[in-house]
């Protein structure tokens, strides 16, 4: 009886993915609108409400302001600039200003960045896109009961092999005690300058919570690849116009901080040196960036590496989301003809 029914499921099935083959997956004509890889916007300004980052000296989130620049097809220019949204949103600050025993004055978490891409090769190729089919008549529950289907569209694709260089600088909140487990040391590289090793806390002796703050200065060098479509088509059938204007660029840096300053710990009156806490001035990133070549738009981004600063707290793995994404051509100028 098992076996009757599950085969009669097995054919119903069938019948029904049979149907919807029938009624769905007809070929289709398109009339091309454009397919112009090289015609994007010069300038993207694009506001980050959200990112999250997961770094071991400091877990935070916040938000950003990004701008990217395209001078033809010779460079590119981006400039990056993010902070948290407040003290909660900035996890070891917010530790720091509920546990600390120093009296040092922490640092807000701050990020900014400036670089610029020069395209070693930047050319045009034969490629194919998948535009998903919709009809309006597939608003609400409609769309999202069924299984989308796609057609494959000849278009080109723009590729740009760049070699990028830029700055950055950034400051945050410390949590010695952490940092100096990471590093296999103890608290002796202050205890021995006289600081304290505990303190008494409503009537019982514990160990002493120490908090300071970093800023790092340095540069990035690397390369990176983008994928440029810039095509739109209209279907035949009732089904709208299909767009495929996706920028993307994967990259990968070299990290270079020769200035890190982490700052003496401050008790009661005295500075204790920070100098024994080890260091690293090398590191680096990988990424992904999307946006799309429209007036008003979404982009979004995401790196993992290891960034300079305090040794064995670089790691991190970060994600922006950008809403809105505004672009222009910045060309206001018309042709003129004399009658």
């Amino acid at each position: 009886m098992k076996k009757s029914l599950i085969f009669s499921l097995l054919i119903l099935c069938g019948v029904a993915v049979h149907a919807q083959k029938r009624s769905d997956q007809q070929p289709v004509t398109y009339e091309e609108l454009y397919d112009e890889p090289y015609a994007i916007n010069a300038l993207f300004v694009q506001f980050q409400p959200i990112y999250g980052e997961l770094w071991k000296a400091n877990v935070n989130a916040g938000f950003g302001l990004e701008a990217t620049y395209f001078l033809k097809d010779q460079m590119s220019f981006r400039a990056h600039a993010r902070k948290t949204y407040t003290r909660k949103f900035d996890l070891t600050r917010d530790i720091a200003h509920n546990n600390s025993d120093v009296d040092n004055q922490i640092d807000i978490l701050n990020y900014f960045e400036f670089g610029a891409t020069y395209h070693i090769k930047d050319f045009e190729e034969s490629s194919k896109t998948k535009m998903y089919l919709y009809k309006k008549s597939y608003k609400g529950d409609k769309w999202a009961a069924r299984v989308p289907i796609n057609a494959e569209i000849p278009c080109k694709v723009r590729k740009i092999y760049g070699a990028r260089l830029g700055g950055m600088f950034f400051d945050t909140a410390i949590d010695v005690g952490r940092a100096l487990e990471a590093q296999d040391e103890t608290i002796a590289i202050y205890t021995d300058q006289g600081l304290p090793a505990t303190v008494v806390d409503n009537g019982e002796e514990r160990e002493i919570n120490i908090f300071t703050s970093m800023d790092v200065k340095g540069l990035y060098v690397g390369g990176s690849m983008s994928w440029i479509r810039n095509v739109a088509v209209d279907f035949d059938n009732k089904y709208q116009e299909g767009v495929d204007d996706l920028i993307l660029t994967a990259f990968f840096d070299v990290l270079i901080a020769p200035a890190i300053t982490v700052d003496d710990v401050l008790y009661q009156g005295t500075a204790y040196s920070s100098e024994d806490l080890k260091t690293s001035m090398i590191g680096f990133r990988a990424g992904l960036d999307g946006k799309f070549n429209r007036t008003l738009s979404w982009g979004y981004g995401g790196e993992v590496g290891i960034r300079p600063g305090l040794k064995g707290q670089g790691f991190y793995a970060l994600v922006k989301i950008s809403f809105p994404v505004y672009s222009t051509n910045l060309d206001y100028s018309v042709e003129a003809f004399g009658k």
